[in-house]
């Protein structure tokens, strides 16, 4: 790595103002900042000393993403060997299948999708943030295994452009990237995000016994009735078909907890989301009213894309609440939302990207209306003093 670095220091000046590529600085800097901890130092005036910079904050969420990913590849090689009958297939080589499928999926999202920050960057004069590097692992975990990678690069290039870069890229945009790109793809072409066969690798091309199923749980819900859904074991463990990243609770668990670990994620809105659900999907139970409100009420955490959102995208530092008052009313409301949309709306049974996308419009007013709230609180405690 030393001798990566001095190479890398000696060519800096040819980037630098005056030097021959002077105007490409930003994507010298931008690959020297991933590389490496940046040497600067703040030399005067106020500020803060801490370790968590946004390279160590992105690092973080990846490695949290880990078990998802890891069980996610192994999930695309069971629900393959389920769907065609290849039970002599050991767990390596249903990994490996995995691997290789998503694989080229993560290399889209990240050269469509660092492409475009480079290119905005350069443009801007600005510096590259290292924001994508979560986003660009994201997408692919929410998205059909069997979805074409031309359109995983459409669905990329709308979410960074339209639904990040026109907002003046990293920290100033209102929407989750990741669920914006998931939502594109989901109205656009909703062949590919909806039905029994785009779960499971291959069969989209034709293949797989006549009258397989592949349907996810909350499609069995929709169409025959929760009492056809997987067992609570088999949601809880994730060997179900489903989002690559998002089937297997017990993954998300184990990313969940290092994101609390670090203090990275936000246990305020993964503690109110949860109880906002739960408690919906069990006041729906009492009142009841369609079929769909008979689902047991904890279902609805451990099925769909719940537990994924709660964990890392609900909790984008970003788009959601501010305040530690409004992240609470921001995550209860979020899990709220989720059931309604799964009972009332059938036609969308994965409730999480419709309600996060909705708060994370909400987030600036909630916490406008806690601002508010408490500087009126403060000004009676003085007018009594």
């Amino acid at each position: 790595m030393s001798f990566l670095l001095d190479k890398m220091k000696k060519i800096e000046p040819l980037f630098k103002k005056g030097g021959r590529f002077e105007k490409l600085y930003s994507f010298y800097e931008g690959f020297a900042s991933f590389l490496f901890v940046p040497d600067k130092v703040t030399t005067k005036g106020s500020h803060i000393r801490d370790h968590m910079d946004m390279k160590r904050t992105m690092t973080v969420v990846i490695i949290a993403l880990m078990p998802a990913l890891l069980f996610g590849c192994y999930n695309i090689g069971l629900q393959h060997t389920r769907a065609f009958g290849l039970n002599d297939w050991p767990v390596i080589q249903m990994f490996l299948f995995g691997f290789i499928k998503l694989l080229p999926m993560i290399i889209v999202s990240y050269l469509v999708g660092l492409g475009i920050e480079f290119i905005a960057a350069q443009i801007r004069g600005h510096e590259i943030s290292e924001g994508y590097l979560v986003t660009g692992m994201l997408i692919p975990l929410i998205m059909p295994v069997d979805v074409p990678l031309w359109m995983l690069a459409i669905s990329v290039a709308f979410a960074v452009i339209l639904g990040k870069e026109v907002f003046g890229g990293t920290g100033m945009n209102i929407l989750n990237p990741a669920l914006t790109a998931r939502a594109f793809l989901f109205f656009s072409y909703p062949g590919r995000m909806s039905g029994d066969k785009v779960w499971i690798e291959g069969l989209t091309k034709g293949g797989g016994p006549d009258g397989f199923s592949g349907a996810t749980p909350l499609a069995l819900a929709r169409l025959d009735g929760f009492d056809q859904m997987p067992s609570p074991m088999e949601m809880f463990v994730g060997t179900i078909p489903g989002s690559v990243g998002e089937t297997s609770v017990v993954a998300i668990l184990i990313g969940a907890f290092i994101l609390l670990l670090t203090g990275v994620g936000s246990w305020r809105i993964m503690l109110s989301m949860t109880l906002g659900a739960l408690g919906m999907g069990l006041l729906l139970n009492a009142v009841g009213g369609n079929e769909y409100t008979q689902i047991p009420a904890y279902y609805h955490l451990i099925m769909g894309g719940f537990a994924f959102g709660t964990v890392f995208m609900a909790t984008d530092p970003v788009t959601a609440a501010q305040t530690n008052t409004g992240k609470y009313i921001y995550g209860a409301l979020t899990g709220i939302m989720v059931v309604i949309i799964r009972v009332f709306n059938p036609a969308y049974p994965e409730g999480t990207m419709l309600a996060i996308l909705l708060m994370n419009v909400m987030a600036p007013l909630i916490d406008h209306y806690v601002v508010n709230a408490s500087i009126r609180r403060r000004l009676k405690r003085g007018r009594r003093v």
